[in-house]
């Protein structure tokens, strides 16, 4: 497949910084990655859907929870692209990355109100982390995608790890 990458869109996406009440991030380990990447969670927006909504869904869907109440959004889209070696071969080779809008939501549930094992499980093990651990544990074409989350919602973070 000869695929030309400015030709390709990007996927309209969201991502969720999931906080708990000590200001600390949900992180999952992708089950279809080699690598020990951590990722928030995220996904596509399906048509006619609101980013609000998209963002709800996805949490159910990849974590099993709606206990969360969304608190802020990013201030503008974010974009990644996909490595030549994912390109045409991720979302039958339609996108060539993720427009995403993302969200920091607070959890208000209790650790036992996650599960990752959910009917199209997308996370092996999932965990709480400090927000400035975010660029290290994702793998590294989102790297700048997770700098900009953290450099936008640290600040929150930090608030509710106070209160």
């Amino acid at each position: 497949m000869n695929l030309n990458r400015d030709e390709l869109p990007y996927r309209p996406c969201v991502g969720i910084a999931l906080l708990n009440r000590g200001g600390l991030v949900f992180v999952g380990r992708r089950i279809d990655t080699a690598a020990d990447a951590w990722q928030m969670p995220q996904g596509g927006i399906d048509p006619g859907e609101v980013p609000e909504k998209a963002a709800l869904r996805e949490l159910e869907e990849e974590i099993g929870t709606r206990h969360v109440e969304l608190l802020s959004q990013a201030q503008d889209w974010l974009y990644y692209d996909l490595p030549d070696e994912l390109l045409g071969k991720v979302w039958d080779g339609r996108y060539r990355g993720q427009k995403q809008l993302w969200f920091a939501a607070q959890f208000l549930g209790r650790d036992a109100d996650i599960s990752i094992d959910t009917p199209h499980p997308e996370f092996s093990a999932w965990k709480w982390v400090e927000m400035e651990r975010l660029p290290d544990l994702a793998i590294s074409f989102k790297r700048d995608v997770y700098v900009s989350v953290f450099n936008q919602f640290a600040a929150l973070s930090q608030r509710i790890a106070e209160r």
